[in-house]
Parts: structure tokens; sequence; C-alpha cells
């Protein structure tokens, strides 16, 4: 989701090692779907994000939009899903890629913690660091590391609250 503040984006920018050299604008915005083209060079050799790449479009009012390469849609554009509302985007607007995916942070730093589908802590707490983050998407693990027993799969999520959540 936007960042709150100038600090914690430059934060976040160190953290997950922001790229910065592939650059688009935005062609349509439809709901969370944004469309970015990049107009740079000819069609053989312009660099599009990989597929579930991140990238980051500013808003005016200095929040930070974190959407997510879904498809290459040809004619050096990408169809991106926004991790955030689209409200006040428009045609034209720029968008930096991270060139990999969005991470989330790992370990004992996490337990307890309430964070958002891009990594940032919304519980007003400390930040968090992105040492060890793993991106969200990844391989699965391999066949032989699977356990074939019975054993308790600790979310975090209290089963009374998928029951009755009011």
């Amino acid at each position: 989701l936007s960042s709150s503040s100038a600090a914690s984006d430059v934060y976040k920018r160190q953290q997950i090692g922001f790229m910065g050299e592939i650059k688009g604008y935005i062609s349509q915005v439809i709901g969370p779907v944004v469309d970015i083209h990049f107009d740079y060079g000819t069609e053989e050799t312009v660099t599009l994000p990989r597929i579930h790449d991140a990238m980051e479009i500013s808003r005016p009012n200095g929040k930070i939009l974190i959407v997510e390469v879904q498809q290459h849609i040809g004619e050096n554009t990408v169809r991106t899903v926004a991790m955030d509302t689209t409200d006040g985007l428009r045609r034209g607007m720029e968008a930096m890629s991270y060139g990999m995916p969005i991470t989330m942070p790992t370990g004992d730093q996490v337990k307890g913690r309430l964070m958002n589908v891009t990594g940032d802590p919304i519980d007003g707490m400390a930040q968090l660091t992105k040492d060890g983050a793993l991106p969200i998407h990844r391989e699965p693990p391999k066949f032989e590391d699977l356990t074939t027993t019975q054993e308790v799969l600790y979310t975090g999520i209290k089963v009374i609250d998928l029951l009755e959540p009011y």
C-alpha cells in the first residue's frame, strides 16, 4: 500500500535496492488495473519489467503507490495491479521499476506485528528491516522437503475470528 511519509519511502528504497533505471508512464487506469507504457527506443530495444516485478508511482500528495506487473500486453506496455487505491492517478504519471518483486520481512521481528500487502507496518510501531526479506512470489518447497506427518500449522489466525468476525 502507499507509504505514509517521504522518510519511509527513502528507507524502503534503500532496503530493497531501488534500481529506478526502467521508467515508464501510465497509459490507462481502470479500477485497480494500471497500464504502464515504456516509450523510449524501438520495441526491440525496450527493456520491460519482468512479470511479478514491483513498480512505484509517486502520487501528487507525495505518497507512493506500489503496483505489480502481471502481464506484458504488447507495444511496450505492461499491465499492473495496484496494491492500494488508484484514486488520483492519471495518464502520463511516471512509474519506476524496482527490478524485483514485492518482498515481505521475515523472522522474529514480524511476530505480533500488523503489515499491509507490501510489508509496511500499519500498527504504529517501529519500521521493520528488510534483512532476510523474501519475495511474495517464490518457488514452492521441493517435494523431498515436505513432511507426511500431521502437524499443527501456526498461522496466527484465531479460529473464533473466522467463525465469528463481529
